[in-house]
């Protein structure tokens, strides 16, 4: 008999996990309901500003296609809202009235947008509405009233100094929009890039167009007499006018379904590193909805909470293992679900700023400055290694690297302006390698004359950190017909997250066509 596993949310996490669990559903071992809130199928949310500045197409973004989910045995229910999770039933009661049973419930209702408390905005989760001219660029309507904006070349005021935020603003600055970035802090990024690196990244937004308003605190928006927003108001009762706000003040997980069936939350729904909930082997959480964390006081791994990450490769991840996991407990395989390896802890994440013009990456702990002798000293009463930064700033061509090492090991890295810099030191960073004696080596990489690095020449190397696709797996997809970035995509799933490895791709492309020609 078949175990019925019901998936609340249709986002991208959940999309690869049906993709993946869609053998066992072809095969009879499960049955698989799809509910999701919105009336399309899974799409990239990640590209949505590029979809809202014409860079991209809402075809191009899609993950999922309902119809052929449909026609391999799935049963999709989309624009359909879970009203209440009955745990000792094993049922959900949803908007339209249904009641479906499940055997295992697999939550992937990830995040939705942080909207601040200004004056003029309903900052309540659970009544989401915002006025017109107002957007937090989370879905495909949310990429119209962009595309809007910037096809009409007016004033957008992003607010917030994330990844996202900075890209988005970018974007439709080089598109045409007058755009503005507000944020609290001498620069943007405050929580993840130190005081140089920031100082250095604010002047390049400057010279791509970018006006930045920093240490601002916002207290309410303005609206015109129709209604629409017309200009963020500051503490200090200055103004900033504008026809569009995007929020880009972060994300929440989404976990209010889950509290109110009795389950543990904190930041995120709480499981264990095979991803069950607290106390409920029937429950089951991934993606941004999901803080791993497990009951065990003992485990080293949870000694420190951390909540989700809110990036989509950590959410593919387990979505991968998840699938496996489920489709040998559907099968009856219990003793070799059992003895599957746990969820791998994921590596610290990379912050990569992708955009045209300006390249950025900042990684693990990179606080502390060369003179900063309390922290270069603190391994000294320990039997740690000392930590040593090495720096390096050339603000008038907006370039800036830090490098923080414990015996030649990279620990936390800075590289703005510095593109085959920031990669080398991405690809050592990931790989706990050591850095060479002679730091400056490194910054020769972005030299006039400079080689490829050799990081570049490994086939083996990570191209798509979302998906974990290496060269050598595009490069076989490639020398097996696919000749555009889609194809690759389509073929390897490289590409499918936050883009940045497009251009990665389509030189690999380019580099096995002109050895054909040659």
């Amino acid at each position: 008999m078949s175990e019925r596993v019901v998936v609340v949310g249709f986002g991208p996490v959940a999309a690869r996990l049906i993709d993946e669990l869609l053998p066992a559903v072809e095969s009879g071992v499960v049955e698989m309901t799809v509910i999701g809130e919105e009336p399309v199928a899974a799409y990239n949310r990640v590209l949505v500003a590029d979809l809202g500045v014409g860079r991209t197409s809402a075809d191009a973004l899609a993950l999922a296609d309902a119809a052929s989910l449909v026609a391999a045995g799935v049963d999709v229910r989309l624009g359909v809202r879970v009203r209440r999770v009955d745990r000792a039933r094993r049922l959900l009661l949803l908007s339209d009235g249904s009641t479906p049973r499940y055997d295992r419930l697999v939550f992937a209702t990830g995040a939705r947008p942080v909207i601040p408390n200004l004056t003029g905005l309903n900052p309540d989760p659970g009544r989401p509405a915002l006025p017109p001219g107002v957007t937090a660029l989370r879905d495909l309507g949310d990429a119209a009233a962009l595309h809007a904006a910037v096809a009409g070349g007016k004033r957008v005021v992003v607010l917030g100094g994330g990844v996202l935020g900075l890209e988005t603003a970018l974007a439709a600055a080089e598109e045409g929009a007058t755009v503005t970035v507000v944020h609290n802090g001498p620069f943007p990024l405050g929580r993840s890039i130190d005081r140089g690196g920031g100082a250095v990244l604010a002047a390049s937004l400057r010279n791509c167009g970018v006006r930045m308003a920093g240490n601002a605190r916002s207290v309410g928006v303005e609206t015109d007499d129709d209604g629409g927003f017309s200009a963020l108001l500051l503490d200090d009762g200055s103004a900033i006018d504008g026809d569009l706000l995007v929020l880009s003040c972060g994300v929440r997980p989404r976990v209010e379904l889950a509290e109110g069936c009795g389950l543990p939350t904190a930041a995120g729904i709480l499981v264990d590193h095979r991803l069950r909930a607290h106390h409920e082997p029937h429950v089951f959480a991934v993606g941004d909805c999901a803080e791993v964390r497990c009951p065990d006081p003992d485990c080293v791994d949870c000694r420190v909470p951390r909540g989700p990450s809110g990036l989509v490769g950590p959410g593919w991840r387990q979505a991968e293992w998840l699938a496996g996991y489920l489709t040998l407990l559907a099968s009856g395989a219990l003793a070799e679900a059992q003895a599957m390896p746990a969820l791998p802890s994921e590596q610290p994440a990379v912050v990569v700023l992708k955009a045209r013009g300006l390249t950025m990456a900042v990684a693990g702990d990179v606080t502390a400055d060369p003179w900063d002798e309390e922290a270069l000293c603190s391994g000294s009463a320990t039997d740690r290694p000392r930590l040593q930064v090495s720096q390096w700033a050339d603000p008038e061509h907006g370039r800036y690297v830090k490098m923080s090492t414990r015996a030649g090991v990279l620990e936390g890295l800075v590289a703005v302006g510095m593109p085959r810099t920031a990669a080398e030191l991405v690809q050592l960073f990931e790989r706990g390698a050591e850095l060479p004696a002679d730091r400056s080596l490194l910054l020769r990489l972005d030299g006039p004359e400079a080689n490829t690095s050799q990081a570049a020449h490994d086939p083996a190397r990570t191209v798509c950190r979302c998906a974990g696709i290496s060269g050598t797996a595009i490069a076989s997809a490639v020398s097996s017909g696919c000749s555009t970035v889609a194809e690759v995509s389509g073929t390897t799933r490289a590409g499918t997250g936050c883009g940045s490895c497009h251009d990665e791709i389509r030189g690999l492309i380019e580099k096995h066509f002109q050895s054909a020609v040659a």
